[in-house]
């Protein structure tokens, strides 16, 4: 991960200003007071480690934006910051490949500058389409969107727009124009909102032409945002920016309610979700699974509650790593349920137990010292089509394991019990 961030600023007090917001992202400001210090204190930095520049427009031995030219020609992302808003600023600065600029005349400028920057790291991940047959203009939209650092696809048809969405599962934004080959924009937008929510997908909406219509014919049909050609520069990645931070709130959101705040296993509610989407119709050869935990209670009365939660992570670490392709979740207290889809029923409670024997074998670092723990499993591979008897089932057998002396796997048929 790039860590640097250069910071070539007007004076030590800017740079000290600067320094701070960008540690306050998480990122370390290599500083400089001048252009002459910044090449130097870059030079003695890996060029790699720097995931952009924040550069004043004007500096002593640098009075007209070269400072600026220097960072874009060693390939950095670059934010210019400005004295001044006057209009030849800041079109002196716009006319270079910058990723945006920051007047310095308020706080909530600098709080910007702080997303802008965090947004940087984000976006290597984030996914944006851009439908246009206008060669001009597509260009100029990619080229903007590529300094801040999206991963960018360019499509020319709605067709082509709706392949490349189904193949990559990162993208929370398409921005397109109405005058397509195959579709209207308009209907564009309304085929995408078939297959995906607002909140899965960002989408917006640009034309030129002077009708006033148009932007209503976009939100009408779907779209998120629009914007007229010729757009303003900064409108445009403000929008953009707003527009993927709002699809990220959403999945926060989400990822909250349906994550064990603990151990950041999937909760039982999103199991039982997770297993009705993706599984409408319950296969044949499958298995559930129930494991809980032996003596939970005496570890929390004998070493305390940041022990026991310190155990439940453990576990829930070895569950996700054990099977990282099964539907897994914390049921709750010390209780975790696995479903293995298409596994048959002898080689799951195989894999059960093989886990069972990693449990009992893992020395669980605390506080003070070292614990072990067991665990009991029941197991089921009913024919059904409903995950709820599949539970019960395997409840019934979890309570046969613990009854008859804890730390062993159990299903309905004796010839799938296994013992210590």
């Amino acid at each position: 991960m790039q860590q640097h961030v250069l910071v070539i600023e007007n004076g030590d007090n800017n740079l000290e200003i600067i320094s701070r917001l960008v540690r306050r992202a998480g990122l370390t400001p290599v500083g400089a007071t001048s252009l002459t210090e910044g090449r130097a204190r870059f030079a003695q930095n890996t060029p790699e480690t720097f995931l952009c520049a924040i550069v004043a427009y004007t500096l002593p031995d640098a009075p007209k934006g070269e400072a600026i030219d220097f960072a874009i020609d060693a390939y950095i992302p670059t934010i210019a910051t400005t004295e001044s808003l006057d209009t030849f600023t800041r079109d002196k600065v716009l006319e270079r490949n910058v990723v945006d600029y920051i007047p310095k005349e308020n706080a909530q400028n600098y709080d910007y500058l702080i997303r802008l920057i965090s947004r940087l790291e984000k976006n290597k991940s984030t996914g944006v389409v851009v439908v246009s047959t206008n060669r001009v203009q597509r260009t100029r939209t990619l080229s903007l969107l590529e300094r801040h650092n999206f991963v960018v696809y360019e499509c020319l048809t709605a067709s082509e727009a709706m392949t490349t969405l189904s193949t990559h599962k990162h993208i929370r934004l398409v921005i397109t124009d109405n005058t397509l080959p195959d579709m209207s924009g308009t209907v564009f937008v309304a085929s995408l909102r078939k297959a995906f929510s607002k909140e899965q997908l960002a989408v917006m909406g640009i034309a030129g032409g002077h009708g006033m219509l148009m932007s209503a014919h976009f939100i009408k049909s779907g779209a998120n945002d629009f914007l007229r050609i010729p757009y303003c520069h900064e409108e445009f990645l403000c929008r953009v920016m707003q527009n993927v931070e709002y699809i990220e709130s959403v999945e926060a959101i989400r990822r909250a309610a349906n994550t064990d705040y603990l151990t950041g296993l999937p909760n039982r509610r999103h199991f039982f979700y997770t297993v009705t989407m993706q599984y409408q119709q319950l296969s044949d050869n499958h298995a559930l699974a129930l494991i809980d935990l032996d003596f939970f209670k005496s570890i929390n009365d004998t070493h305390g509650h940041d022990a026991g939660d310190a155990v439940l992570k453990v576990v829930a670490a070895l569950i996700e790593f054990y099977f990282p392709d099964e539907i897994i979740s914390r049921f709750g207290g010390e209780e975790f349920c696995i479903y293995l889809p298409n596994t048959p029923f002898e080689q799951a409670c195989e894999r059960l137990d093989d886990f069972r024997k990693v449990v009992e074998n893992e020395s669980i670092e605390l506080p003070k010292g070292t614990t072990h723990v067991t665990c009991s499993i029941g197991m089921s591979g009913a024919v059904t089509q409903r995950i709820d008897r599949l539970i019960s089932d395997a409840d019934k057998q979890l309570y046969a394991a613990k009854n008859s002396g804890r730390n062993k796997v159990m299903s309905s048929e004796a010839l799938h019990a296994t013992h210590q």
